[in-house]
């Protein structure tokens, strides 16, 4: 691969990703300060990432791969985002602001495997050199949380008072724009698939790969992929909200820890994972999402300010361990037939439907325990996802029987 083209592709992962955490992290604290949301409508806004994974294969399935360049769709789906951010950011009312959001999520979740598609067809062993490139796009999820507190302080009390992260949203619209015009001067990606090629739906979803639901112990990893990702609705949710209430300072910069912390522990995910094995991995990858929620229900943005920050890196072994493992999993577990299927469906049931359940079961609990003056006990409402990752952490750990799975290495 080229340098020039490698340089393109790492700006596009960049950009792609700096524009996700512009907004995404922060959105938590916007609506319910700057649009009086309560925490149903705040589940609703953060659920549309879900509606957009649901409906993003078709996009990419029925569209991208049969009839457009890839870089040319991924261009056109920016440039549309950029105009709905805007839109966003103009929003005084949250029946005005959520169809914008809907919107946006829609066009937006099928760029991830877009930008994907772009930088694989440029590489000749993407095992060795997507790592590389993908890495900026967590760089770009820093860098904006990076913005957001520390050069512009929007996020600060006084910033939050006074409107300011409305701004987050016309910064991604900018960043959005750019990349939107930046990508029809990215390599030449045609379609996959020929305009007469029959594509089904069970193509789209991966379908195809329910039959491997028949494995017990893959149906017992497919129903704890599903159920974790309650718990981890917490989070993406309501963990901006939560340390912006209470008082912490740069809540926005704060979290940027859990992004260092995934590449951290991602480097070390192929050591642990030869040395314990696939379904030790898992467990210590569910066990730190209770631990997490047990660190946010007792620490403050005081003497115990630490706790939070704890909680906040652990997000390394929360991701990396169970989602990156169960990628593994999957894989190992499909097979050359059905890889893209199986990869497919596990996005679907976790992204669509599991975290779909999990943004409304966070908002309902948040709802559940509102206080005086609009504020939040939020020692109860960590206390939930705490049990319930426990409670899948165990029963995951009876059930899935152990086996041998290899972790090739790049």
């Amino acid at each position: 691969m080229k340098k020039f083209i490698q340089f393109q592709l790492s700006l596009m992962m960049f950009l792609e990703f700096f524009i996700w955490g512009g907004w995404f992290v922060t959105m938590g604290i916007y609506l319910p300060n700057s649009l009086d949301t309560s925490g149903g409508e705040i589940a609703m806004a953060y659920s549309t990432q879900s509606w957009g994974a649901i409906i993003a294969p078709f996009i990419i399935g029925l569209i991208a791969d049969r009839f457009f360049n890839a870089e040319r769709i991924l261009g056109v789906l920016h440039l549309i985002g950029a105009l709905l951010m805007y839109q966003m950011s103009n929003a005084t009312d949250f029946s005005v602001f959520f169809p914008y959001v809907l919107g946006y999520m829609i066009v937006y979740m099928p760029t991830l495997a877009l930008v994907n598609s772009v930088s694989f067809n440029q590489m000749t062993d993407p095992a060795k050199q997507f790592s590389f490139v993908r890495v900026f796009g967590t760089v770009g999820w820093i860098v904006a949380g990076l913005v957001i507190s520390y050069v512009f302080h929007w996020d600060s009390p006084e910033g939050v008072a006074n409107g300011m992260l409305k701004n987050t949203f016309l910064m991604t619209a900018i960043a959005s724009a750019i990349l939107g015009v930046f990508s029809f001067t990215l390599p030449k990606t045609p379609p996959k698939v020929g305009k007469d090629q029959k594509v089904t739906i069970s193509d789209i979803l991966g379908l195809e790969a329910i039959k491997l639901l028949k494995d017990r112990n893959f149906l017992m990893f497919f129903l704890a992929s599903i159920l974790i990702c309650i718990p981890l609705a917490f989070y993406y949710q309501h963990a901006g909200q939560f340390l912006g209430e209470i008082g912490v300072s740069n809540p926005a910069g704060k979290m940027t820890i859990g992004q260092i912390s995934e590449v951290l522990f991602m480097l070390l995910l192929p050591f642990f994972f030869k040395r314990f094995g696939f379904k030790k991995t898992l467990i210590v990858g569910m066990l730190a999402w209770g631990v997490r929620y047990l660190l946010f229900a007792y620490g403050n943005s005081g003497e115990l300010a630490f706790m939070l920050i704890v909680g906040i890196a652990l997000h390394g072994i929360c991701y990396d361990f169970f989602f990156v493992s169960g990628q593994i999993y999957t894989d190992s577990k499909a097979g050359e037939k059905f890889k893209s299927a199986a990869q497919g469906l596990i996005t679907l049931a976790t992204y669509g439907l599991g975290m779909l359940i999990g943004f409304y079961v966070a908002g309902k609990i948040t709802d559940a325990n509102v206080i005086a003056d609009g504020e939040h006990n939020w020692n109860s409402i960590w206390i939930f996802p705490a049990i319930f990752a426990a409670a899948v952490m165990l029963l995951f750990a009876i059930f899935f029987k152990n086996e041998k799975i290899e972790y090739k290495e790049s």
